[in-house]
């Protein structure tokens, strides 16, 4: 028997579900892609419920205002620059004018499409090294991704670094900040649920729960946690040995 889980109840035009968009400042990214250099001066640093980090406002030379991720050491009346190869914290360059470990953030996944990588507060990528055709760039997870070397990024690491060490010390105030930007909270474990909630769900004491892998032909109500895993349990590194005769 199929349960309506909390995961499916997302976007069914409840109004939990539903970010406060209209008060987000706007979008960030870096602007589109041109061959002409493009220069502006930080006139505003703003707060945006929609990102964790400081965002600054940007006026280029023709009078246009745009958003970008605040660096840190940011201060109005910097001039930043965009489409050149001039290695300063807050410039958009792309990959292939960078040096070997160099600092970044608010990378682009392909050249134009504005920054999808290390945009959070106080995160910053670092760039590995140049191949033919190619550049490796390691993120704060420590996973090494192969980029498009004409990709851009800013240069610096993202302001707020200090954001997570204030303590959030009650329930509500998580739940407002996940409220903020749309986000599930809290995240009960299906184990802990009642039996016509979640498929893991009973007041059983002996059997805590039935997480155990989902055979890929299950129901659809019954299709939750492990899904035709491939394995289970802990890796175990085998070690080789030699047998001296």
């Amino acid at each position: 028997m199929g349960k309506r889980l909390i995961q499916q109840a997302r976007g069914k035009g409840s109004s939990k579900y539903r970010a406060p968009s209209f008060r987000y400042k706007g979008k960030v990214k870096h602007s589109p892609l041109t061959k002409q250099q493009v220069s502006g001066t930080v006139v505003e640093i703003i707060n945006c419920q929609g990102h964790s980090a400081p965002l600054a406002k940007v006026k280029d030379d023709e009078g246009k205002t745009r958003l970008i991720i605040a660096p840190e050491g940011l201060k109005i009346g910097t001039i930043l620059k965009e489409g050149t190869n001039e290695i300063a914290k807050g410039n958009t360059v792309m990959l292939k004018d960078l040096p070997e470990g160099s600092q970044i953030f608010n990378v682009e996944s392909t050249p134009g499409d504005g920054g999808k990588y290390c945009r959070s507060s106080g995160t910053s990528a670092k760039l590995v090294s140049h191949m033919k055709g190619k550049v490796i760039v390691q993120f704060p997870s420590k996973k090494q991704k192969i980029l498009h070397p004409q990709c851009r990024a800013n240069i610096g690491n993202v302001a707020g670094s200090g954001r997570r060490d204030k303590p959030i010390l009650k329930a509500g105030i998580n739940f407002y900040r996940k409220k903020a930007k749309n986000k599930l909270y809290p995240i009960v474990s299906g184990s802990a649920m009642n039996a016509v909630d979640h498929p893991f769900g009973n007041k059983r004491t002996s059997r805590k729960s039935k997480a155990r892998p989902t055979p890929r032909n299950a129901p659809p109500g019954r299709k939750v946690g492990m899904i035709a895993a491939k394995r289970t349990g802990r890796r175990v590194q085998r070690v080789k040995t030699e047998v001296k005769e």
